[in-house]
Parts: C-alpha cells; structure tokens; sequence
C-alpha cells in the first residue's frame, strides 16, 4: 500500500514541549539566560518566545515523570551572534551546568547548558568559513 503524502502543506514552526518540575525556575532560566520573554504564563503550562521562536513547557505530573526526563532530553537553537550571547551565558557558570563554546566537525560553533530540570540546550551557529553541517541555514 503506497502511503505518499499527496497533499502539500507548510510546516511554519517547531515548538518543543518540554516537561518541567519547577515552573519559575523554568522561566527564571529562559529569560535570564537565554533571554526569551514569557508568551503565555501559568503553574501548569507556559511558552516562552525569542525572534518568532517558542518553546513550550509543561508541569510534570509526578516526580517519577521527572527522573525519566532528566538527562534524556536536549533541544538545539541555533542563533546568531553566538559569541556575544556567550559573553552573557558565561556569567551563569556557578549556577547552571555549562560546556564552553567550542568549534564541532560538523561545522559549527556551539555551547551546552543544563536547563533546570536537566534538558540539555545545544546552542549553535555555522562556524565561521568552516563547513556547515547539512540541512542547517545561516
């Protein structure tokens, strides 16, 4: 059985839904450190927005959904300007879990922070002159 779409649709956006044990800290860290602005706000689900861009959170049902999320989740924003947006990042390295920027064989630059409720946040930009890595866009 052939099961092609047939129909042509856009895909406009992606927002992750990401699960989280503690709703303000959540959003404490997205605007403080990664400096999206609240879109929607409440105890059990809120979004965060940056330059048309959400993520979207969800309070987590129990604790044992928590120990099955942390560490095993990551979502990658590639920006623009990393460097600067490094300048600010680092400051919070006595609180939050963070890997340096560095230069990846993939053809980009990156830095790795550990939200809150342990989700890996890649944060990425085409390197400089280097090779980009396939399906990305400066």
């Amino acid at each position: 059985m052939d099961r092609t779409m047939t129909n042509t649709y856009t895909a406009k956006k992606i927002s992750p839904m990401l699960v989280v044990a503690d709703m303000e800290a959540t959003l404490a860290f997205y605007h403080d450190v990664l400096g999206f602005t609240a879109a929607m706000k409440s105890p059990e689900y809120s979004i965060v927005e940056r330059d048309g861009q959400t993520i979207q959170f969800m309070k987590a049902a129990s604790e044992e959904v928590m120990q099955c999320v942390r560490g095993h989740t990551e979502i990658y924003i590639e920006v623009s300007s990393i460097s600067s947006l490094w300048e600010h990042v680092k400051i919070f390295k006595d609180r939050y879990k963070i890997r340096d920027l560095f230069d990846r064989e993939y053809g980009m630059t990156e830095f790795h922070i550990s939200d809150p409720n342990g989700c890996l946040v890649f944060v990425g930009e085409p390197t400089s002159g280097g090779k980009q890595a396939q399906g990305t866009q400066s």
